[in-house]
């Protein structure tokens, strides 16, 4: 008699790590591969994270942290927030985590009931929806697009029906939209006048262009903010983010940590505390980020990927191909195929219009812009 297998486990799968596979699958065999895919920074963590990692593996005995995390580590978040937007906050409402992917695990339980409706936008991170299905969240789709620079808005919230939450992100991923203080301030007050609980995923904070990006954390202090080591602190493989949750929560939070994770883990706590010392370092990795930005933005549109999303924040392009094609994953797998560079199919980010978008990544080397720009002029031709 076969045994039954859940149906929570019945999710989509997270199509970017099966373009991954399959870049690596060509590279292994002998073929080149442009990485254009996975949304990661090229470079390592800074020096001083990797000292304090050697240290703390000869000193420490690395045992668990409580639950919330290591108190210097939340203290050092607390400090971050008062030197990049003015906020005192409460070191007792950070909460470490493992990695922002744990962040909105914990958050979809604490404040949300199986049955509740939580508002997604398409195009957007698809593990958001991959998480609250198999919790019994319903989703509210929100389409947006140009006329709203890819992010919702209060006029599309109200036409959504009743609403127990918003998921929003600024730098969004795919697009790389951002919300102004203006528009970041409409949500939050909006939300809080009709009940919804406000999520902001601020995971690519520090990776901007033209203007810095706001924390829903400068309007209110109802929401949950998310955030990570990985985009703009560059330690992606340490598995460790944040949340900054209401007083309220913090108890609830604590409890299910204790139980799903016990501790986030040490030792890459013990090295973070060294990363908020090393903003010229990462700031340099923002640069770069922005010369292949801008590299790719002249260049791609002579390949013919005119229409692209305005890519304010975060380290990717998400351009529209509808006039190529109307299948995006074949469209991407010709391309890895026949040129070498892997990117990823928009149907990862937006279920229904996303077989006519492609989201590039530059987070690797100016040579590797270079290069993917110069194949796909030559392919496309």
């Amino acid at each position: 008699m076969a045994l039954k297998i859940a149906r929570r486990g019945a999710v989509p799968p997270f199509i970017v790590m099966d373009v991954m596979r399959a870049a690596n699958a060509r590279a292994a065999a002998g073929g080149d591969v442009v990485h254009l895919e996975v949304g990661q920074p090229s470079t390592g963590a800074p020096e001083a994270v990797l000292r304090a990692a050697e240290a703390a593996l000869r000193s420490e005995k690395l045992g668990y942290t409580e639950a919330l995390g290591l108190a210097e580590l939340r203290s050092r978040i607390a400090g971050h927030y008062r030197a990049r937007y003015g906020l005192d906050l409460d070191p007792a409402r950070v909460v470490v985590t493992t990695g922002s992917s744990g962040a909105f695990l914990l958050t979809f339980l604490a404040a949300f009931e199986a049955g509740d409706r939580i508002a997604l936008t398409s195009p957007s991170y698809p593990a958001y929806k991959n998480i609250l299905q198999p919790l019994g969240i319903e989703i509210a789709d929100i389409v947006v697009g140009p006329q709203t620079r890819f992010q919702p808005t209060m006029d599309l919230l109200d036409k959504a029906g009743k609403l127990d939450g918003l998921m929003v992100a600024s730098p969004s991923n795919p697009t790389g939209s951002m919300l102004d203080a203006a528009a970041m301030k409409d949500l939050v007050t909006g939300c809080s006048s009709r009940g919804i609980r406000l999520i902001s995923d601020e995971i690519y904070h520090g990776i901007t262009y033209d203007a810095a990006a706001v924390s829903a954390l400068e309007f209110g202090d109802e929401m949950i903010v998310i955030n990570s080591f990985s985009k703009y602190f560059s330690m992606t493989g340490w598995r460790l983010g944040w949340m900054v949750v209401p007083p309220d929560l913090v108890r609830s939070v604590e409890c299910l940590a204790q139980n799903f994770f016990v501790a986030p883990p040490t030792l890459s706590q013990l090295a973070a505390c060294a990363v908020f010392d090393c903003g010229d370092e990462l700031d340099a990795n923002v640069r770069s980020y922005a010369r292949n930005r801008e590299l790719l933005l002249d260049r791609l549109p002579r390949a013919g990927f005119r229409d692209i999303a305005p890519p304010d924040g975060a380290f990717y392009l998400y351009a529209d191909v509808g006039h190529l094609t109307n299948d995006s994953a074949d469209f991407c797998r010709r391309m890895l195929a026949e040129t070498g560079v892997a990117a990823t199919p928009g149907i990862d980010f937006d279920t229904t219009r996303g077989a006519r978008f492609i989201r590039f990544c530059y987070a690797g080397s100016f040579d590797d812009a270079a290069a993917a720009a110069e194949r796909l002029e030559t392919w496309l031709k």
